[in-house]
């Protein structure tokens, strides 16, 4: 077994049995196939190849339903074992949301809020990437609701970098028509989304945060649709 394959055995989706594991699996199905209806998202692996060994994706964010864009288009069996990482606060608000994101999409739910924070994030994070599974995560902390096509990384992805270097960080765009569309042109909802996954990076030794997360930002935009093209 690599390094970074998934472990046997280690917990997942459908690992347990019964009704409630019947009902977060049906949701899931149904959450895939009305993200493919609504948004059309189609997957480009240009970088990498959908290879079954943890991971952490790591991806540009504009909207609530980002997360659900990458899920989606990944493998079913690469579906299974990666885990959105997301703000505990949002998805335990009511017990729908609580299904929704502890059942079906097995977030990793991190207290933004200090005053409940117990624990280490990095450490939860850590521990699900050695329980065998992969992470999806925003490393701009926040949605970006600026013109920047990125705001500045948080410490977080170098963080989680250091305490676990053996496991490869994918950039992942999520190109949503909407953001491209002049002023005055916007769609309600978006109709064609793309998501691409670059090379996967690792960090270097002796590699200092801010050098990484520059290397970590450049590999995202250089997956940015008509980014260059701005630039020149």
């Amino acid at each position: 077994m690599g390094k970074s394959s998934y472990p046997q055995g280690s917990d997942g989706v459908g690992a347990g049995g019964g009704l409630w594991s019947f009902a977060a699996r049906a949701t899931a199905m149904l959450i895939v196939f009305l993200a493919r209806l609504v948004t059309g998202v189609q997957a480009n692996w240009i970088g990498t190849r959908p290879d079954p060994c943890r991971r952490v994706y790591f991806a540009n964010h504009t909207s609530h339903g980002d997360f659900v864009l990458i899920w989606t288009v990944l493998p079913p069996a690469l579906r299974d074992r990666t885990r959105p990482v997301s703000g505990a606060d949002y998805w335990q608000t009511s017990a729908l949301r609580r299904f929704i994101g502890t059942d079906v999409f097995r977030a990793v739910l991190i207290e933004r809020n200090r005053g409940a924070v117990r624990g280490d994030p990095i450490g939860q994070m850590a521990a699900t990437l050695d329980a065998g599974d992969s992470l999806i995560l925003f490393p701009e902390g926040t949605r970006n609701m600026s013109d920047e096509p990125l705001l500045p990384f948080k410490s977080g992805l170098f963080r989680l970098a250091t305490a676990r270097p053996e496991i490869e960080m994918v950039p992942v765009w999520i190109d949503n028509i909407s953001r491209v569309m002049p002023k005055g042109e916007l769609l309600p909802i978006p109709i064609l989304c793309g998501v691409t996954f670059g090379t996967p990076l690792t960090l270097s030794p002796d590699e200092e945060k801010s050098e990484f997360l520059d290397r970590a930002r450049d590999a995202l935009l250089a997956l940015a649709p008509h980014y260059g093209e701005d630039n020149v």
